[in-house]
């Protein structure tokens, strides 16, 4: 039994320890970084969301290259392919922020927090894949975005602060 149990936690990792920690903490980090200002701006989807929507996605990422890596050069089991995996996280970020947006008297309100979760999903896998740069000028534009752009809007008067 105590074999058993051994073999069951020595499966090799396709990523040390050290990168697994950096990766988990880095995407709740940036995804925490557009929830921030998602809270700050008192919407629905704020930090913990965000954070937790990056969480998963790193996860399901690191999930993927673990499938990879102990199933991958094996030619009797199952073609794997990695693109399903951003299929699938895409759509369930997708299924949660459809439930941020409200229509209502034929104004709409969450969809820039339904795409700030896309975006923190985005970001999430980034960092799962150990794809860095791309999820911290993603993380940046983002910000740039949500924050540069609302003041821009108040200025120009098209939006209320």
């Amino acid at each position: 039994m105590l074999t058993t149990l051994a073999d069951e936690f020595s499966h090799e990792a396709p990523v040390v320890i050290e990168v697994l920690f950096a990766r988990i903490f880095g995407s709740v980090i940036l995804c925490g970084l557009i929830g921030l200002e998602r809270e700050s701006r008192r919407n629905p989807a704020g930090l913990r969301t965000n954070m937790l929507i990056g969480l998963a996605a790193t996860v399901f990422a690191l999930v993927g290259l673990q499938i990879m890596h102990e199933f991958g050069n094996k030619p009797d089991t199952v073609q794997i392919d990695p693109i399903r995996l951003v299929e699938a996280v895409t759509a369930g970020i997708a299924f949660l922020a459809a439930g941020v947006i409200i229509y209502t008297r034929g104004d709409v309100k969450g969809l820039t927090t339904g795409a700030s979760m896309w975006l923190s999903g985005a970001i999430g896998l980034c960092v799962g894949l150990g794809m860095w740069l791309v999820a911290v000028v993603a993380t940046a534009v983002g910000i740039i975005i949500l924050w540069l752009l609302r003041k821009t809007e108040v200025a120009v008067g098209t939006k209320e602060e």
